[in-house]
């Protein structure tokens, strides 16, 4: 009797990992959009994110609020994350594709510059790329980041408000089909 009580506990416990296994799986994989209201589930902080400037390539620095009233696609990234490298060309051919239509890419580097540099040119990156120094975490966590994982996307849409945000590499099609009707 007292091993039957010890498997029913084990396959109870079994079933609650893998319940929440699935529910972490969803996390990664679809968008996490915002409520009714506005206001993100996520605890996306947009006011924080948009009065942020980093600096670009050149060490000038750059506002991300010059980019408000386009749809803007906020990509945290590193040149040494796979899931990373596994989506950017999908970025440029969006944003080749709706560009003119007011579709902006910003990348948010979590690296050193001589290292970003050396991947923008390789792969010949046309989006602003922004160098995130140490703020870049905290910044990452106002833009809804609760897992503090790489890559890490949030689109806000024309009125600056966020759209849907993943975490891990987001497949060109899936954000085509989101940000097609917000241009």
């Amino acid at each position: 009797m007292k091993l039957k009580k010890h498997h029913l506990s084990v396959l109870i416990v079994a079933i609650l990992f893998g319940v929440a296994g699935v529910f972490a799986y969803r996390e990664l994989q679809e968008p996490q959009k915002p409520a009714a209201n506005g206001v993100s589930p996520a605890g996306i902080d947009v006011a924080s994110v948009l009065a942020t400037s980093l600096p670009d390539l050149e060490g000038r620095s750059q506002a991300l609020a010059q980019w408000q009233g386009k749809v803007m696609v906020i990509n945290f990234w590193a040149p040494w994350c796979p899931p990373c490298r596994e989506e950017i060309p999908g970025f440029l051919k969006l944003q080749e594709k709706y560009g003119d239509k007011g579709l902006v890419f910003v990348g948010i580097a979590l690296d050193e510059l001589d290292r970003v540099q050396s991947y923008v040119d390789e792969i010949g990156i046309h989006y602003p790329i922004l160098i995130g120094g140490p703020e870049a975490g905290q910044l990452s966590s106002a833009a809804g980041n609760r897992l503090g994982g790489l890559p890490y996307t949030l689109v806000l849409d024309r009125e600056g408000k966020p759209v849907a945000h993943y975490t891990g590499a987001v497949a060109e099609h899936t954000l085509e089909e989101l940000v097609k009707p917000l241009l």
